[in-house]
């Protein structure tokens, strides 16, 4: 069985804490090591871009006019 690159894993179709999810799920089933430290990390670096992209689209961040 041929395992996704961690560029594959990013699924456009899915909102951020979704994909998050979807690869915690896939890192609970797979075994300790590299693999799953970067399902992990990468369900991090999701929530993280997802948190920035609020913050960014905040009202408080808008420009005065």
């Amino acid at each position: 069985m041929k395992m996704a690159s961690l560029n594959q894993i990013y699924r456009l179709d899915q909102s951020p804490s979704a994909q998050a999810e979807r690869l915690r799920k896939e890192a609970r089933g797979t075994p300790h090591g590299v693999r799953r430290d970067q399902l992990l990390r990468r369900a991090r670096q999701i929530e993280t871009a997802s948190h920035v992209q609020e913050w960014l689209n905040s009202p408080g961040l808008s420009a005065p006019t």
